[in-house]
């Protein structure tokens, strides 16, 4: 049993950054880009790029290989997503491959791509395990210009001869420190075997410990190291604890009817806990829901599209389903269950404090 994290570490005050300290030099209209791309950009109100996009994209244009250091919400996805659509539109023959660790951050990068790619004859396919691979298998033989996949679905439909790398010169990997903490490195090394040697691979992390420096060291060629990480948690979330004296539910029922709890994402340890946990807000009046590993991929998909359109406001995840969710607005999270690692840690936390609004997160001791 590993020890428990010390209850001081989960008290911090959000400490905001202000504009100075991270200088933007760019605006999209300064990169070389497919008109209709700007077009799209605009359509999308994205005219400033962020921190990664204005200190990659140039390079990443150029064909270069690239370790971007940055978490979710930093608009990491349109950094690869941009360059990628570009090489398409002057090499309609060749084909990309974007490796993500979860189910759901494969179907965000699919979707952002699709915005970004609107009105150009760019098609891309979700590749993921818990949905129909035979649906897959026709998408396949579509010949779309970009595969989107976690690690096993793609190293499977390779083995059964359905995914062709063959004329695959760009490869993302994507959130690499999850990956490998889920222990898809025998996958990643296969895939990346698998594909021709002259190519231009994109890596990006939220850290960079000695797995994700052997990943980038085995499969990148002089890859230049962009960082626009700035601490261990955001600036921009409060961090608290709450004693809960062993009635955690009542405390939580409490907390979720304070009308500044208008988008909360609850973190359970466990697959059960947390099934139980939105089954209790539910008969108690509140709109919430669950994701979980015992839930199928349409009803995982169903419940994060109702969270963002604020159907519900409240939802219930494990640490390994809400990996990959990105969602601007959530204004707390909850740590149920305290998290088993600082990694955890940081990774909930993240979840709020987005786009230099300030979050809350609190954590749960007994």
């Amino acid at each position: 049993m590993p020890k428990a994290l010390d209850p001081r570490f989960f008290i911090c005050a959000a400490t905001p950054q202000t504009e100075a300290e991270s200088v933007i030099k760019h605006a999209f209209s300064d990169f070389d880009l497919h008109p209709q791309i700007h077009i799209n950009l605009a359509a999308k109100g994205m005219v400033i790029p962020t921190l990664i996009q204005d200190q990659a994209l140039e390079h990443a244009l150029a064909g270069k290989d690239i370790i971007g250091l940055a978490d979710t919400g930093t608009g990491k996805t349109a950094t690869f997503a941009l360059p990628i659509i570009q090489k398409l539109m002057a090499n309609p023959s060749e084909t990309c491959l974007i490796v993500a660790p979860t189910r759901e951050l494969a179907i965000q990068i699919r979707d952002e791509i699709r915005s970004l790619a609107t009105n150009l004859p760019i098609y891309s396919c979700v590749l993921i395990g818990g949905s129909d691979i035979r649906r897959q298998l026709d998408d396949l033989r579509r010949r779309p210009h970009i595969y989107i996949g976690t690690p096993g679905r793609l190293r499977d439909l390779y083995n059964r001869r359905a995914l062709n790398l063959s004329s695959t010169r760009t490869v993302v990997l994507d959130e690499v420190d999850r990956m490998l903490d889920m222990g898809f490195v025998k996958e990643i090394s296969e895939l990346m075997s698998f594909l021709p040697k002259e190519r231009q691979t994109l890596l990006f992390s939220a850290t960079l410990d000695q797995k994700v420096e052997d990943i980038a060291r085995r499969f990148l060629s002089q890859p230049l190291k962009i960082s626009v990480k700035t601490a261990t948690t955001s600036h921009n979330v409060d961090q608290n604890i709450i004693r809960t004296h062993g009635n955690k539910l009542e405390v939580l029922h409490d907390l979720l009817r304070k009308e500044e709890f208008k988008k909360v994402l609850v973190f359970g340890r466990t697959k059960f806990g947390v099934e139980k946990i939105s089954v209790a807000l539910q008969r108690s009046g509140f709109p919430a829901d669950a994701i979980h590993g015992d839930k199928r991929q349409n009803q995982r998909e169903n419940v994060l599209r109702k969270f963002r359109s604020n159907q519900i406001n409240i939802l219930i995840a494990t640490d390994v389903a809400a990996r990959g969710i990105d969602v601007k607005d959530i204004t707390h999270v909850i740590n149920y269950d305290a998290p088993a690692t600082l990694d955890d840690y940081t990774h909930r936390v993240g979840r709020t404090g987005r786009a230099g609004k300030t979050g809350i997160a609190l954590t749960f001791v007994e």
